[in-house]
């Protein structure tokens, strides 16, 4: 259900162009939940503004000046400013992070480090991409969020659910070599 500040997986004002079908949608999953077809976010190149109408790959005939993003990505400075109003740091496009998040990082790593998971979760990882940095990791599972191990962002998605360590091995850790019985000796 698509709002003017978004939908039911994202707050955004803005709407994907979808490469697939040519129809817009708010987010992937909405566009995956109507289509019978998904779509692949990373091929997306049109966002329309929903404040606007305007489709973002004519920003340049726009007479709202233009803010460009550490992608190169293009945002109306009025759509820039909503955007950070509402807490959203990424790029609508391709969920870059949209400025220097190092503080923020700081910030979720103390959380973390005074927050620590209940025992049925310490040891559970997880599967992430970085929107960042595109890398592929599997690392220890937060509610809080999720560190890129190769970047440090946590600007990541979670790919499919968690992992449950195996338990450590109780008889491996135990000698393992047979008791050797001495043969009653006959006289």
């Amino acid at each position: 259900m698509a709002s003017s500040v978004g939908c039911e997986h994202y707050v955004r004002r803005c709407l994907l162009k979808a490469p697939c079908c040519g129809k817009l949608y708010v987010c992937r999953l909405c566009h995956d939940a109507e289509e019978n077809h998904q779509m692949d976010r990373f091929k997306v190149r049109e966002v329309q503004c929903s404040e606007c109408q305007t489709v973002q790959q004519d920003i340049h005939t726009s007479r709202i000046e233009a803010h460009v993003l550490p992608c190169s990505h293009l945002l109306h400075n009025t759509c820039f400013d909503d955007m950070v109003k509402m807490g959203a740091y990424r790029c609508p496009l391709c969920m870059h992070s949209a400025f220097n998040m190092d503080d923020r990082w700081f910030n979720i790593d103390l959380e973390i480090s005074q927050s620590p998971m209940p025992t049925e979760y310490q040891g559970i990882s997880t599967k992430i991409v970085c929107n960042d940095c595109q890398a592929h990791c599997t690392v220890r599972f937060h509610v809080l969020g999720m560190k890129c191990s190769n970047c440090g962002s946590y600007n990541t998605a979670q790919e499919g659910g968690l992992i449950q360590q195996p338990e450590p091995d109780t008889e491996a850790e135990t000698d393992t070599e047979p008791e050797l019985h001495e043969a009653p000796t006959q006289h």
